[in-house]
């Protein structure tokens, strides 16, 4: 299992229909991909970081993380939403321990 997670902050104003609207359509457009389980979106609550938000979802192995890079919707979500719209983001991938 691989939990991929990616913390962000956007170039939109807090609470603005536009912030609104990218966590929405990211959670339509991800969460259709195939391999993708889990899907949640998190609001930091902690003033020690600039990063307003967290996705986070869950592949079952390498092959299915792998395809969803690569899958179109993906793809195109990140052209054209995640690269003009996110202002800094960190993501990390993990795997279990054990």
């Amino acid at each position: 299992m691989i939990q991929h997670t990616v913390s962000f902050a956007l170039r939109h104003p807090a609470d603005s229909p536009e912030e609104q609207a990218f966590l929405a359509d990211a959670a339509a457009a991800l969460t259709g991909i195939p391999g993708v389980e889990n899907f949640r979106i998190s609001d930091q609550v902690s003033p020690q970081s600039a990063h307003r938000f967290q996705f986070a979802m869950d592949f079952a192995d390498a092959e299915t993380y792998a395809a969803y890079n690569t899958h179109p919707d993906h793809v195109a979500f990140v052209q054209t939403r995640w690269v003009p719209e996110v202002e800094s983001f960190q993501e990390l991938d993990l795997v279990p321990r054990g």
